[in-house]
C-alpha cells in the first residue's frame, strides 16, 4: 500500500537574496550600464517579476491605466493573467528603456536589439552583480526573492505581499519572511492596541 504524506514546507526560502542595500545597490547600478539593463533590474527587483516574465513584457503591456495607477499587464505563472501597478521609478526607467519605440518587446539585447530571453535575463543580472560588487551568486530568482523580503521587511502585509509575489498559497510567501519570529511585530500587539484601545 502507498501513503499519501503531507507536504512538507521548509521554514525559509534558501535562495540568496539582497538586503535592502544590496538591492538599492543593484538598482542604481543597473541604471549606469544600459537602460535596458536597468528596466530588467526594476521589473525583477521591484515588481518581482519571473525571468521569463520579464522577458516577455511588450511597451503595449503597461500602456493602460486603471484606477489612477498605471499599470504593466502580463502572464504569469500557470498562464494566470495579473495586473501590476507601475510605481513612479519603474515607470520611469521603462520609459527611458522604451525611448522612441511604440511596439515590441521593451527589454532588448544592448547590442543587438533583439529581444532577451531567459539566458540574457540571467546574463544580464551576472553582469549587474558583479558590476556592484555583490560578493555572491545572484540569480534572477535572487531579485524576486529580494522584492518579497524587502516588503515584508517594510511591514507590507503578508497578504498584500502574497499579491505582489502572485502566490497561490500564502505559506509559499511567508518562506521569504526573514523577520516571522520578531516579538516585536507579532499580532497580539496589534489587536489589543486595537481592542483595548491601550
Amino acid at each position: 500500500m502507498y501513503a499519501r504524506l503531507p507536504k512538507v514546507h521548509r521554514d525559509e526560502s534558501r535562495t540568496q537574496g539582497l538586503d535592502r542595500l544590496e538591492l538599492i545597490r543593484f538598482l542604481q547600478v543597473a541604471q549606469t550600464i544600459t537602460v535596458h539593463h536597468g528596466a530588467l533590474a526594476y521589473l525583477l527587483g521591484i515588481n518581482a517579476l519571473r525571468a521569463s516574465e520579464a522577458a516577455a513584457v511588450r511597451i503595449e503591456d503597461y500602456t493602460d491605466v486603471l484606477r489612477g495607477h498605471r499599470v504593466l499587464h502580463l502572464v504569469g505563472k500557470g498562464n494566470k493573467p495579473a495586473a501590476m501597478p507601475l510605481t513612479v521609478p519603474v515607470l520611469r526607467v521603462l520609459e527611458a528603456c522604451r525611448g522612441e519605440r511604440t511596439s515590441g518587446r521593451l527589454v532588448l539585447r544592448p547590442l543587438s536589439g533583439n529581444p532577451i530571453d531567459r539566458r540574457d535575463v540571467y546574463r544580464m543580472v551576472q553582469r549587474i552583480a558583479k558590476t556592484a560588487k555583490i560578493p555572491r551568486h545572484i540569480s534572477p530568482h535572487s531579485l524576486r526573492h529580494a522584492a518579497i523580503t524587502n516588503a515584508l521587511d517594510a511591514g507590507v502585509p503578508l497578504r498584500d505581499a502574497q499579491i505582489l509575489a502572485r502566490h497561490a498559497d500564502p505559506r509559499t510567501t511567508e518562506h521569504y519572511d526573514r523577520v516571522r519570529g520578531n516579538l516585536d511585530r507579532h499580532g497580539v500587539h496589534f489587536l489589543t492596541a486595537y481592542v483595548a484601545g491601550v
